[in-house]
């Protein structure tokens, strides 16, 4: 009796492929049982955690009522975010400014100065800078919120009961405990 046939199998039973595929399918499941990797998150190894003031401005943000978005948004107390699509949860809202829309207008004498914008469709359009408030973990590469990292930057989409948008990171501030009330 061959010990392999001409049909590529050992001892006339078992094919070579079936006894290949098992050994890689036992492979991996000893690699996902017995040898994990590192667990937990990146912001939970070696991490502090300290209160973190995050701005992000919005630009050109087309809206019916730009007034009563920028009210509804300054009276919240709280938002939720969502950072490179993993929702975070609850942030405070710590303070909305309303930015200025100006074109920039050349002058006789070749200087160039700041003016409001006189387009009609700008009344529907709105510019805000906010600034966020929560704990976040403190690693060696900076603030952490849940598994995401916050830097300048980063994309923060913000959504209430009547919004949501996507902003961009443009400050971090990590604060002192006492800083933070």
């Amino acid at each position: 009796m061959k010990i392999i046939d001409a049909k590529g199998r050992l001892f006339g039973k078992v094919s070579l492929l079936d006894i290949g595929a098992g050994l890689i399918i036992l492979l991996v499941l000893v690699g996902i049982f017995f040898y994990p990797g590192t667990s937990g998150s990146v912001a939970q190894v070696g991490a502090v955690t300290q209160p973190v003031e995050v701005d992000v401005m919005v630009r050109g943000l087309t809206t019916s009522d730009p007034q009563g978005l920028f009210e509804t948004i300054k009276s919240s107390e709280t938002t939720n975010i969502i950072i490179r699509n993993q929702p975070y949860g609850e942030v405070q809202v710590r303070d909305v400014k309303l930015l200025p829309r100006s074109t920039a207008v050349p002058q006789p004498d070749g200087s160039v100065i700041a003016l409001p914008d006189p387009r009609p469709e700008l009344e529907y359009t709105i510019d805000m800078l906010i600034t966020l408030f929560d704990e976040a973990q403190i690693t060696d590469n900076g603030p952490v919120f849940g598994n995401s990292k916050v830097k300048v930057g980063t994309q923060i989409e913000i959504e209430g009961d009547l919004y949501d948008f996507y902003t961009s990171t443009v400050g971090v501030r990590i604060l002192e405990e006492e800083e933070s009330g």
